[in-house]
């Protein structure tokens, strides 16, 4: 006799949840760095990338090695911003806010330009962005918004007044995007590394050194790690995979998170 008796839902097998081929990624700072290895990760999964970035060249040499298109702007610039057309002629499900720049001096020595600029880039133009693609993402049921944040969104550090403040900023923002999107399919988490072997991380050795007074051989050691338990730095391939998961299958419910890659800095 054939046993009908119907299975117990609790232990079914649920459906393999959806991938993401097909989707479409912004990703700024995508021309080196961490961008770059974001848009090759993200690439690798079946994404089609757009490489934002004001380096033309690198953008679209990025581009061309994971199949992706260039965008070219300034994100200092608000009109270089909207003339992108996101959320207009171009739409994309994911966004991976990840430009950026730095600058080390004492306040008192801080050129106020260039801390409003850095404002601009790093807090101010990730606002405008997910301001032109969230109405997109909510008709189409889902979206996943990534902030490529920094242990300076959680510590602070002498010298980089701009640089904590906008992360800071960050985390906050993305914080309100979980909020407000929460039960539309769209989530918003950070992802703060510690020190990254990437050109930002290496223009700053001598501007650390003569801030500090140091050898730049000293710098790596004495300021960069000092605080870092692991003591080397955050490989650009490792934020990437940090966030391909954010954007992947299993993570409807993971959002309004910050998700620390600093080596054990902040565990002390």
């Amino acid at each position: 006799m054939t046993d009908t008796k119907t299975p117990d839902p609790g232990t079914q097998a649920a459906p393999a949840p959806p991938g993401l081929e097909g989707r479409t990624a912004v990703v700024t700072g995508g021309a080196s760095g961490i961008g770059r290895a974001v848009a090759a990760r993200l690439s690798g999964a079946g994404v089609n990338v757009l490489v934002l970035d004001r380096d033309e060249d690198g953008a679209r040499a990025v581009a061309d090695d994971v199949g992706g298109r260039a965008l070219v702007a300034d994100l200092s610039s608000a009109e270089s911003i909207e003339g992108l057309g996101l959320g207009r002629d171009v739409q994309a499900d994911i966004l991976v806010n990840n430009a950026g720049i730095q600058h080390v001096a004492p306040i008192e020595d801080f050129d106020p330009d260039r801390f409003a600029l850095i404002q601009r880039v790093m807090l101010e133009a990730p606002f405008r962005l997910v301001r032109s693609l969230l109405p997109g993402m909510y008709a189409g049921g889902w979206g996943r918004i990534v902030h490529v944040s920094s242990v300076h969104g959680h510590r602070a550090s002498p010298y980089k007044s701009a640089y904590v403040t906008a992360k800071h900023g960050l985390e906050g923002l993305s914080k309100v995007i979980a909020l407000e999107a929460a039960g539309k399919g769209v989530t918003s988490n950070t992802v703060c590394p510690g020190y990254v072997r990437t050109p930002l991380v290496e223009g700053q050795i001598a501007d650390q050194a003569r801030t500090h007074g140091i050898d730049e051989a000293d710098v790596l050691d004495q300021v960069l790690l000092a605080r870092t338990p692991v003591k080397r730095l955050v490989e650009p391939a490792e934020v990437a995979d940090l966030v391909a998961f954010l954007c992947g299958p299993g993570t409807d419910s993971i959002t309004g998170s910050s998700f620390l890659m600093d080596g054990g800095w902040t565990a002390a």
